[in-house]
């Protein structure tokens, strides 16, 4: 080993040396190996005893000393300052500050092999390599086994090169292909522009796109159990129904079907039951009189809504047909002999799920109101929405008994050509009925894995949308605060990828166990990393704001010390879609005729 100079001072955890003076070279080299020179952010050795103590240089300044004898000549003498970040023994490396060296105590420079050793420590299963440390260009291995079994978090601003990080990360474990991969663990990703729908992470036979779209163009659709559609947790999701009056009446609306699920026409008696209680109730109320002509028009009931027509309230407090001039009153003598011959003769015919749905929160509505449960004003917003939704799920999620489809190791969901409302809804439907699904499927502890990979997250897990209401909002927060906090336990992880941290729940981001970090200029980003990630030492949280395009800090629980990693960028044909334009080159060509 070289000696580069000794300690001449320890203060608690900060370690003084001098330099030698022939010892300022950037590079040198040693029996054939080559050590890099003393400079910030580089590794030295201090020998104490039988243990090297591993530091890494934080600062360096100059010393004045002045010599009387040879006419009072000032020298220079190079200081650095070192933080001890652990030690060698028995040829292992351990991380944490065990020893402290002493004065005296004399220091060398590292070769590449030791200090790839520091970083490098994988066990039984070799480390995934994506890049290497920026600094000194050596390979680094990630831990495959420590990483993935954990909540990933990769930020950086447009351009940094997070997307190509996300990709390469995945990429490199589909790659190495554990011998148990593909029996024991399934990926979803949520794409929202549609960049790992080609040749992206792994071939197409073990990958399977999902091409949502909500418009003119047909695509494909996410499937939900007819079970699981009929849960008011999901329909609640779905139609962002409100805590206190809404969500209880799409309960009543899902606990009445489940009590009549035996009856095979159960739907039907209803819709009968309920238009006779509306024309023959002792205190009739005339809205109803408007929604049962509005379900006749949706049911396509022309005899019915034809009959509907000649029925007006009448200031007196009751029901008229006009044209007969016969009053429905709770004696039920004026609807047998009018109305309700056209009602029990309707048939309703075979109805989708999303049908079936509307028809009875129709009719729950009417029933409620008839009885004085609920007021109209405060249920119309929730079957406006649903009205709405359900012309845009229809396109994008099917309700069948079963998936019917194989089951794959990678499943890439793509928002690209779907509505801001459909990019709002889909990916909370796909994260609750994966969860639940894996959930309800392993054993304990978990044998099997799903990692749910969302691209672009602060779309969905921002708190600070202003376009959606409150109640709304926290239930979006509370499914995905309560797979991050409790899927670990199911064996759920969660990979988030974001443009803007800050944006996203700070509960999300402080369950996080590891992270890759790309440039972040943003104070209110750069504030969030401070307060977040305690493994974060001050030089690398520096370096943040000035990371090259692909550089990135690589820190969490994973890994002893805060590495800063030059990912290697993909092959073309397995770059996420997501590069930038070449102007120049796009402006220099032919006019597209």
């Amino acid at each position: 080993m070289i000696r580069v100079g000794e300690v001449i001072a320890v203060a608690g955890t900060k370690v003084t040396l001098r330099i030698d003076e022939a010892s300022s070279k950037d590079v040198l080299f040693y029996r054939g190996q080559r050590l890099k020179g003393i400079s910030i952010r580089e590794y030295l050795s201090i020998s104490r005893g039988f243990r090297d103590i591993i530091c890494v240089v934080e600062g360096e300044f100059l010393d004045e000393r002045r010599s009387e004898t040879d006419g009072l000549r000032t020298e220079y003498v190079r200081r650095v300052e070192a933080r001890p970040i652990g030690y060698f023994e028995d040829d292992q490396f351990h991380h944490g500050i065990k020893f402290l060296p002493m004065i005296l105590d004399e220091a060398h420079l590292l070769s590449d092999d030791r200090i790839a050793q520091i970083f490098d420590r994988s066990r039984r299963m070799p480390g995934l390599r994506i890049g290497v440390l920026q600094k000194e260009g050596l390979l680094v291995a990630l831990p495959l086994a420590r990483i993935f079994n954990s909540h990933i978090g990769i930020f950086g601003n447009t351009g940094s090169g997070k997307s190509n990080t996300l990709a390469k990360l995945y990429t490199a474990l589909f790659e190495r292909n554990p011998p148990g991969l593909a029996d024991r663990s399934r990926f979803v990703i949520i794409d929202f522009n549609g960049e790992y729908t080609q040749g992206q992470l792994i071939d197409p036979p073990r990958k399977r796109v999902l091409d949502l779209s909500t418009g003119r163009a047909e695509g494909d659709q996410i499937t939900v159990s007819i079970d699981e559609f009929w849960d008011v947790e999901t329909l609640a999701l779905l139609f962002q129904a409100t805590q206190h009056t809404q969500r209880p009446f799409l309960n009543r609306v899902v606990e009445g079907r489940k009590r009549f699920a035996d009856i095979a026409d159960s739907l039907a008696r209803y819709f009968r039951a309920v238009f006779k209680k509306t024309f023959t109730s002792a205190r009739p109320r005339p809205e109803l009189l408007d929604r049962s002509r509005f379900l006749s028009r949706q049911l396509q009931l022309d005899e019915l809504s034809a009959a509907l027509e000649d029925i007006q309230w009448h200031g007196s407090g009751a029901f008229q047909d006009t044209r007969a001039g016969v009053w429905f009153n709770a004696d039920g003598v004026g609807y047998a002999a009018t109305l309700g011959p056209i009602v029990d003769a309707q048939a309703l015919g075979e109805l989708d799920s999303f049908e079936e749905l509307s028809i009875r929160c129709q009719l729950g509505l009417m029933n409620d109101i008839g009885s004085g449960q609920v007021q109209l004003d405060h249920i119309l917003p929730l079957m406006k929405r649903m009205e709405s939704a359900i012309a845009m799920l229809r396109k994008v999620v099917r309700v069948a008994h079963d998936e019917g489809n194989p089951q794959h190791l990678v499943t890439v969901i793509s928002l690209k050509r779907c509505s801001t409302d459909a990019k709002k809804i889909i990916p909370i439907l796909v994260a609750r009925h994966c969860y639940q699904q894996h959930r309800g499927s392993v054993a304990s502890p978990p044998d099997k894995t799903l990692h749910l990979i969302i691209d672009e997250a602060h779309n969905i897990l921002s708190e600070l949308s202003a376009r959606e209401a409150e109640a709304w909002k926290d239930y979006r927060l509370e499914l995905f605060e309560e797979i991050i906090k409790e899927g670990r336990k199911f064996g759920v992880f969660l990979t988030v990828a974001s443009q803007r941290p800050a944006d996203i729940s700070p509960t999300i981001v402080s369950q996080i166990h590891n992270f890759l970090i790309h440039r972040l200029v943003n104070d209110r980003d750069l504030f969030l990393i401070d307060n977040t990630i305690s493994t974060l030492d001050p030089i690398s949280r520096a370096l943040i704001p000035n990371l090259t395009q692909g550089c990135c800090v690589v820190t969490g629980t994973a890994f002893d010390l805060p590495m800063v990693v030059q990912v290697e960028k993909l092959d073309p044909r397995k770059q996420p879609d997501s590069g930038d334009i070449d102007i120049e080159m796009l402006w220099q060509a032919d006019p597209i005729a």
